[in-house]
């Protein structure tokens, strides 16, 4: 029985032994489990014999025949050494192996296994077909200014387009494996020198420690690694933009990418950090701030302007002035719902046409979108179902809630502003604010990979106010963000430089 080698030391010479072919294709069969996709091909010459062994889905044939197969048949002298061969393939990624896993795993990722018969040990042979498509324009995130590019599902394209942006010789991409049975490729990817060691050290941690089968995606990778994973509130932030992912990495966060996967995936990222766009870096700074405070007060509205129509109307009329409080009156005169199912109502049709049109085809989707939403509200008010009032209110909160540029802190503002309603309708603002102080603990209480989800609001730090709550002029930023604890600080030597100046003046 053939007993494969346990690994040799690099003062070792390995010797030769007799392994029977018959013998490694069943120890293969047995391990790979693949039927008919396991494909084994046979050389001979003078007694001697080379098998191929390949998984025939996961292969490049043409490769394989042009490449190998054609530079072995062109060397007919040459003795069929494992040596010999790996000196005739310089087109390919080779690697010596005799571990039955080595080959196994080998395989599986679309490498050929080339084996000569007597030999210690044999080698493994990129000739793999990578499927992926075209690089295209982001779809989940929108821009004007700024690159368009987005990262697609090979991690080999991906890492290409990052060292394309950074052009950084301390730009580090650590190799990672993800699921015990999947074994899908990852990269930890930071700049060494700005990123702090510990943060970097704590991605690793938590990636390496996943004791799973197969993680399908980035964003569910960031659902395992991320501190809460109870909260509605994302705590890493997701991108398939590689410009926006560059901006971070020189900030002196930390990104996982993952194969077949079309995401990035880094952090630390705080609260604020997710009402931030990618143009705003592009756009001037007093554009780029306005932008910025409108979305935080769209989502503040969002979230509450419905609330406060359930209240006011349940429990406070008193403040309503008095020509708005008659044309409340004769606009709910038909109605048979009290405030509070009146908004739940509406809130679950707009959720249900977002939906809709998520799921349809682009075109149909935005024409079904606009036309449902004007049909239904219509249709609605006239027969007496809801108010013409309400309808206008819960239009504003959809749209507050759509200028997040995050789509999963966008679901977010919009699942919490149901128990708002709903507390709104049974205690009126009280129960508004009881709701509201709940969420404003609990994300004092989040922690995000690196520190305070809240940060730099809490703990204050005003130095980083300029790249989250506010947006400040360039030649400010001279500093990377104290939250991201980045060992180099400075992003360009701004007072020595006028200091220098100074002195020569």
């Amino acid at each position: 029985m053939f007993k494969w080698l346990s690994g040799k030391k690099a003062d070792d010479t390995p010797k030769a032994h007799s392994l029977d072919l018959e013998e490694l294709k069943e120890q293969l069969k047995s391990e790979l489990n693949v039927g008919s996709d396991l494909v084994f091909r046979t050389m001979k010459k003078d007694g001697e014999k080379l098998i191929f062994c390949l998984m025939n889905s996961s292969i490049d044939s043409t490769r394989l025949d042009d490449i190998v197969i054609k530079s072995i048949l062109n060397n007919k002298d040459m003795e069929w050494t494992c040596e010999s061969i790996a000196k005739v393939l310089p087109m390919i990624s080779i690697t010596a192996v005799n571990q039955l896993s080595e080959v196994v795993s080998g395989i599986n990722e679309g490498k050929v296994y080339i084996y000569a018969e007597g030999q210690p040990y044999g080698i493994l042979a990129d000739v793999s077909k990578t499927l992926e498509r075209g690089l295209e324009k982001a779809e989940t995130e929108s821009l004007v200014y700024g690159p368009k590019i987005a990262f697609t599902e090979s991690l080999q394209a991906n890492m290409n387009i990052l060292r394309n942006n950074i052009k950084d010789e301390d730009l580090c991409a650590e190799d990672l494996t993800v699921g015990k049975r999947s074994k899908t490729k990852a990269k930890l990817v930071y700049i060494k020198g700005i990123a702090d060691e510990e943060i970097v050290q704590t991605f690793r941690q938590r990636v390496q420690e996943l004791n799973l089968d197969y993680v399908p995606g980035t964003t569910v990778l960031g659902q395992y690694i991320e501190s809460d994973s109870w909260s509605v509130f994302p705590q890493l932030m997701t991108t398939e933009l590689p410009d926006r992912v560059s901006i971070a990495l020189y900030r002196g966060k930390v990104a996982v990418l993952l194969d077949r996967s079309p995401d990035c995936l880094y952090g630390p990222t705080s609260f604020f950090a997710f009402f931030e766009s990618t143009e705003d870096v592009y756009m001037r700074w007093n554009m780029g701030l306005f932008l910025r405070m409108l979305r935080l007060v769209a989502t503040f509205f969002s979230v509450l302007l419905t609330p406060a129509y359930v209240a006011v109307l349940t429990y406070h009329y008193e403040v309503i002035p008095s020509p708005l409080l008659l044309s409340l009156g004769e606009s709910r005169a038909r109605v048979p719902f009290p405030p509070v199912m009146e908004a739940l109502l509406l809130e679950f049709v707009i959720e249900l046409l977002r939906e809709a049109g998520a799921r349809l085809p682009t075109k149909v989707g935005q024409t079904m979108g606009i036309v449902g939403g004007i049909v239904i509200g219509q249709a609605a008010v006239e027969a007496g179902f809801t108010s013409n009032i309400l309808i206008i209110i819960i239009a504003l909160s959809a749209l507050g809630s759509f200028t997040t540029p995050s789509y999963l802190m966008g679901t977010a503002i919009r699942i919490i502003r149901f128990p708002i309603i709903i507390m709104a309708g049974l205690w009126g603002g009280i129960g508004i604010m009881l709701c509201f102080c709940y969420f404003i603990v609990h994300l004092l209480k989040l922690e995000t990979i690196g520190g305070p989800y809240l940060t730099p609001v809490y703990p204050v730090r005003l130095k980083d106010l300029g790249y989250s709550f506010f947006k400040l002029p360039p030649q400010y930023l001279s500093f990377r963000p104290l939250t991201n604890r980045t060992e180099d600080q400075e992003r360009f030597p701004k007072r020595k430089a006028k200091q220098k100046k100074d002195v020569d003046e």
